[in-house]
């Protein structure tokens, strides 16, 4: 029985990865490291902030300290600040199924983004107050595919719906990459994906893959388990 909705961010709530590929660009032009679109969407996508940094020397054979990957996450996150203000659109009937959900079942969020760049889209959508639980870049130390994040999420549904007994095969995510995929059913939920950001034959590992969330409600997803 469902007992949790969990929606990443990027790909599923707001299309901001040419933005934050814009962001990351502004940073790594100048230093040599730029790359283009489809390599973005073929390798880096999926990454947080800090393994897209990490990686991208990686690739170019170049060393990055501590300190420095600290200094290129903050000028990235100013760039990609400056690029949203102008205003960002939700997918189609996001908005909608998290609206439907919050302060009726418990729903999360878990990201790969900074606490910083999604907080700001929130408010814009209205959506500042919908989530009992957000698990940010900020708070694990492994990006996904790792199965950190949503064992965080999880644990921390669990704890502000105490009476609900959440576990995470109880638990369903909406994910959009395979990487996501991955994390979720990495730390035993059961997945939805939505082939915003991949072709459906790219998203195994999903119980089901849909176009888009339009016309998703509380009933459709209960049917998935």
């Amino acid at each position: 029985m469902l007992a949790a909705v969990i929606f990443d961010f990027d790909g599923i709530i707001v299309d901001t990865e040419p933005l934050h590929y814009k962001a990351f660009q502004e940073v790594l032009v100048p230093l040599g490291l730029g790359y283009g679109w489809d390599e973005y969407l073929g390798h880096y996508i999926g990454f947080d902030d800090r393994d897209a940094f990490r990686e991208a020397f990686r690739r170019n054979g170049r060393g990055l300290s501590a300190d420095d990957l600290y200094r290129l996450i903050g000028e990235k996150a100013e760039a990609f600040q400056k690029i949203i203000a102008t205003g960002v659109e939700p997918y189609p009937g996001v908005v909608e199924v998290i609206s439907s959900l919050s302060g009726k079942f418990p729903v999360g969020l878990c990201s790969g983004a900074l606490r910083s760049d999604i907080d700001p889209i929130l408010a814009q959508l209205g959506l500042g107050s919908a989530f009992d639980c957000m698990v940010t870049a900020d708070e694990v130390s492994a990006s996904k595919p790792d199965p950190e994040s949503y064992a965080l999420a999880v644990r921390r549904l669990s704890e502000v719906f105490p009476g609900r007994s959440i576990a995470a095969a109880a638990c369903l995510a909406i994910e959009d990459t395979p990487a996501g995929i991955a994390s979720a059913t990495g730390a035993g939920l059961k997945v939805l994906a939505v082939s915003n950001s991949y072709p459906a034959g790219r998203l195994a590992g999903a119980l089901k893959v849909v176009e888009s969330l339009v016309g998703v409600d509380i009933q459709s997803l209960s049917s998935l388990f």
